[in-house]
């Protein structure tokens, strides 16, 4: 068993920045409140541990298989937190709010005994006035309790506990509002763009208060500033302004240009109150024949769907991660990621604007009734009903509502989804319709008039629709649907500006004639090649997302399966062959990837050296030829791209050589290449990046480590247990190996290697350290 020790140095940063350490809410001035809390399970003898925020209960536990599989066979449970704080420095002028932005699920927040409030929705945010119990000298002792005692409540993991990042906000008495600064482009020409800015207060109780907003951009200089508006007491709370920005630099996938909204709340001439957002100015178009336009050019969305998990960091995804994840789908050629199927991290959508990625932002997985959750494996055995079905009805609205105010500054959000696959055929909804229909999912069954009617979806569609709407009308609603025959009965289609298909790309054609006006993609599709024609050739379909972007955890198979395989990109970010195909389809410059198959097997390069079977080369590429050099001579004729199957193949006699396929353009010039080496045995440990400065308390490394040979090649038939060790001032929160089977715990430090891959994720709990990596 090899090892590898992580220290750290003390590192100096001279003229180091401010950090912008902002909460969500738009008001008030924010401190992270992430530290100093401990935590008791129930059933765990309630013995008190101290945690750091994020914290996801469910990962700390090992595998069973008595667990359920739509979990990844991780439990839930109840569970208490509690933090014991002082204010230095209390202003008995101020407010103080504590805000949340997720806990998973059905959480009691209390302070000093007195409960706050309640919220069962484990992915939205929310916040609680603290002022009126808060003790301003002395302890306040602030509990929070989290009951995911219904374990099987979600068809994909979910995580358990306060998840995401907590933050306390002291704030004036009359304060901007919360989530209320927003802004949507109103006209755009070559030269100017006009924005309608919207800022929200509390209520005025006085004279001598005034607002004003200025865009900046991405240098800090001030391109548009509105006249400073006074505030009537006693009036309206927002407050809509227009700004015009000569020659705007326009927010798109290939260059996504963001500014800075400002909005300054002042009492008699003094700053009371201020915020930002990060802006994009961007123009969107959906057309039933054309597909999707950004800033006047048509743009099919290469999409993939996203579950919220990490793998072995389970829900708690420090925002380092999602930017790596979210670069390491970019570089395979997507522009486009559906949050499947709930409101994902504000870190996400932060990397989302930075890197140009289109979000279609998802609210709900079930509605008023409970789908089936699998207990022994997907589609196996007898399934389970717990869900979020059951507070539906009270907070569905609430819900919706703060995931559309906390996410509509992002340029990267275009599309709002109120639903995924809530049509399912008989799970629960029926309709006659469905006796000698062709549905392309499961239907268990015909109609069967005991179950709720189909026509319930059109109504819940309508009023969430409405909810949407009633804040946000510069992005269309839309919903993936799962029955498309049967919910063409109904009104959820015609509630919706765009409508999802999951699958059913047999029914684009026949539907885009039977429904000219409506706008049709594929909100959920297979990763083929023909699911991907089905929307290339079409003007009218605009994009497709792909099930899914990486392999995630739960909706798992039978033992031993953490998750679900789809994944583009298995669990350390790394690009399987479905992943490097799709890169030969989207990206936009020259590509060509190679791999080997035997006996149908592909991805497992390690088999070439069994010598007694002939070698499948599979080349995927998106130049128009291509041709293969074994040891460097060429092997057969060069042969043309096939748009019946996407591929270039080869079949070799089975051999130890290096392979090597080249992309040629129409004069045979090459423009590409892939080069599958002839692997030697490891020889070293390899770290990427060799050293890593972390600039703040935690702050994440992510530490590529890899099995080469003599020639610094990746040896992926090495499979040897490796531990990762961490020094004082360095916190190890997770080694991945990338392996679905893999049902070691998740936190521990030893893991046998995958692919010739592990990445550990490190933590700084310090400022200003310097990783130090030895292998020993």
């Amino acid at each position: 068993m090899k090892h590898l020790l992580l220290t750290c140095a003390a590192f100096v940063l001279i003229g180091s920045g401010w950090r912008d350490a902002k909460a969500q809410l738009g008001f008030g001035s924010s401190t992270l409140f992430n530290d100093g809390w401990f935590f008791s399970l129930e059933g765990d003898s309630l013995s008190w541990q101290a945690v750091s925020l994020p914290h996801d209960w469910s990962v700390s536990a090992q595998p069973r298989q008595d667990y359920a599989s739509c979990m990844g066979y991780l439990p839930g449970g109840i569970g208490h937190y509690r933090k014991t704080f002082t204010l230095p420095a209390v202003n008995p002028s101020a407010t103080y709010t504590i805000y949340f932005e997720g806990v998973y699920n059905r959480s009691e927040v209390l302070l000093n005994g007195r409960k706050l409030g309640f919220r069962p929705n484990g992915y939205v945010g929310f916040a609680y006035d603290l002022t009126p119990y808060l003790h301003p000298e002395g302890e306040n002792v602030l509990e929070v309790n989290v009951d995911h005692s219904r374990q099987a409540d979600s068809r994909y993991y979910t995580g358990s506990g306060i998840y995401r990042n907590v933050w306390l906000i002291e704030a004036p008495r009359t304060h901007l509002a919360q989530w209320g600064l927003t802004y949507e482009l109103e006209s755009l020409t070559g030269t100017e763009a006009v924005l309608k800015v919207s800022a929200s207060t509390l209520p005025i109780p006085s004279s001598g208060y005034s607002l004003q907003v200025t865009l900046a951009d991405a240098a800090g200089r001030v391109v548009a500033q509105s006249p400073e508006t006074d505030l009537l007491p006693h009036a309206d709370t927002t407050h809509v302004f227009r700004l015009s920005v000569g020659n705007p630099q326009l927010w798109s996938t290939e260059n996504p240009a963001l500014y800075r909204l400002w909005c300054t709340l002042k009492k008699d001439g003094l700053t009371a109150d201020s915020t930002s957002v990060r802006a994009g100015i961007r123009h969107l178009r959906f057309d039933p024949n054309e597909g999707f336009f950004l800033n006047g050019q048509n743009l099919k969305m290469k999409g993939v769907c996203l579950h919220h998990d990490a793998g072995v960091l389970g829900a708690a995804v420090p925002k380092e991660v999602w930017r790596y994840r979210l670069q390491q789908l970019r570089q395979i050629g997507v522009n486009a990621i559906r949050t499947g199927h709930n409101p994902q991290s504000p870190d996400f959508y932060d990397a989302c604007d930075e890197l140009g990625l289109l979000v279609m932002d998802e609210a709900f997985d079930e509605w008023e009734h409970p789908k089936r959750k699998w207990l022994e494996g997907w589609n196996v055995g007898k399934p389970a009903y717990e869900g979020s079905f059951d507070f539906f009805e009270e907070w569905s609205e609430a819900d919706v509502t703060a995931m559309v105010l906390r996410d509509r500054p992002h340029p990267c959000v275009v599309l709002w989804s109120i639903g995924n696959e809530v049509d399912y055929p008989n799970d629960p909804y029926s309709h006659p319709i469905l006796d000698g229909s062709t549905i392309q999912q499961p239907m268990y069954g015909g109609y069967d008039a005991t179950l709720p009617r189909a026509e319930r979806i059109g109504e819940i569609g309508q009023r969430l629709a409405q909810a949407v709407r009633s804040i946000d009308r510069s992005r269309p609603v839309t919903g993936a649907l799962a029955g498309v025959v049967m919910s063409n009965e109904t009104t959820y289609p015609a509630a919706l500006d765009v409508v999802g298909y999951n699958y059913p790309e047999n029914r684009y054609d026949e539907d885009h004639a039977r429904y000219p006006d409506r706008v049709i993609y594929g909100s959920e599709t297979g990763v083929g090649f023909e699911q991907w024609k089905a929307c290339r050739d079409r003007p009218f379909i605009f994009g497709q997302f792909l099930w899914t972007g990486f392999d995630y955890q739960g909706e798992s198979g039978r033992w031993p399966s953490r998750g679900l395989g789809t994944g583009l990109l298995d669990f350390t970010g790394t690009p399987k062959s479905l992943g490097w195909f799709r890169a030969a389809l989207w990206k936009t410059e020259p590509f060509t990837y190679a791999s080997i198959e035997y006996g149908g097997r592909r991805n497992r390069q390690s088999d070439r050296e069994r010598q007694d079977r002939t070698m499948h080369v599979v080349c995927y590429t998106n130049a128009p030829q291509a041709r293969l050099l074994v040891n460097g001579e060429p092997f057969g004729d060069v042969k043309p791209y096939d748009d019946k199957t996407g591929q270039i193949t080869w079949d070799i006699p089975a051999q130890r050589a290096e392979l090597r396929a080249e992309g040629l353009d129409p004069e045979g010039k090459v423009v590409s290449s892939y080069t599958i080496p002839a692997f030697g045995p490891v020889k070293a440990i390899r770290f990427t990046p060799g050293t890593e400065v972390l600039a703040h308390k935690g702050d994440v490394a992510l530490v590529m480590i890899e099995a080469v040979d003599a020639s610094g090649n990746v040896v992926p038939s090495y499979r040897e247990d490796y531990t990762v060790r961490v020094g004082s001032g360095l916190r190890l929160l997770g080694v991945e190996s990338g392996s679905n089977s893999d049902m070691s715990h998740p936190l521990s430090p030893t893991r046998a290697f995958h692919q010739g891959r592990l990445l550990a994720y490190v933590q700084a709990l310090e400022d200003h350290v310097r990783v130090v990596l030895i292998d020993n």
